[in-house]
């Protein structure tokens, strides 16, 4: 087993639980959570912080040379030491994290740190290419998935809420543009590691779905450190 315990694989598409799910599983285990999209999502933040067109690769190679992302013992995400967890939750910086994400080279360098954060185990870490990209070799893989009209339902209500104006409708279809998006781009594409395990959310508690995974990590570990060194 890995210095600190296992890795467990959160991946699957946007509003299918991952986060929630990977952070109360870490909670539980006595593990970090990883939430990789928080990290896109900095970049954004610091791609804004600059102004700078994320299009311009000298200027976007300028600025990957020079940030540094992280989490602290919280699973907070930390900007070159600042911790921007709520920051990274605007709407227009997660609107710049989705246009910076589609470019290799910013993928390449947060996989990079991805994979020097959670090298030593003992994480969660959520996303969309972490049983496949980041973490092929992760001990436990799990892809949550839901129906879009569920995700959409979640979507409304975690961040339109009282947006009276937004039909849910809408948010299907901009759900199911992501998930188009993500599934067929060229670099990293969202899809199942195939030894993950598909857990479908749709018509599950959160509780249930959270006992499955803790379930089947304490399964793991059990196999890897028997003696529970």
């Amino acid at each position: 087993m890995r210095q600190n315990g296992i890795i467990i694989a959160l991946d699957g598409p946007t509003a299918s639980g991952k986060s929630s799910t990977a952070r109360e599983v870490a909670m539980r285990l006595g593990y970090k959570h990883l939430n990789t999209g928080a990290m896109y999502r900095a970049f954004g933040l610091y791609v804004l912080q600059w102004e700078i067109d994320p299009a311009d690769d000298e200027k976007r190679a300028w600025l990957l040379d020079r940030v540094y992302i992280d989490v602290d013992e919280n699973g907070n995400t930390l900007l070159d030491g600042t911790d921007v967890s709520a920051k990274v939750e605007d709407p227009k910086v997660a609107q710049m994290a989705s246009k910076v994400s589609v470019f290799p080279d910013v993928r390449a360098r947060l996989v990079a740190l991805q994979k020097e954060i959670a090298k030593e185990g003992g994480f969660v870490v959520d996303g969309r290419d972490i049983g496949t990209v980041v973490f092929p070799d992760a001990e436990v893989k799990v892809y949550l998935n839901a129906s879009a009209q569920v995700r959409a339902f979640r979507r409304h209500k975690d961040i339109f809420e009282g947006n009276t104006s937004l039909r849910i409708s809408d948010v299907v279809s901009q759900i199911e543009e992501r998930d188009r998006r993500d599934m067929e781009r060229e670099n990293s594409p969202l899809r199942k590691a195939d030894d993950a395990i598909e857990l479908d959310t749709s018509n599950i508690s959160f509780e249930k779905q959270v006992s499955k995974i803790v379930a089947l990590a304490q399964g793991r570990i059990e196999v890897e450190d028997p003696h529970g060194r």
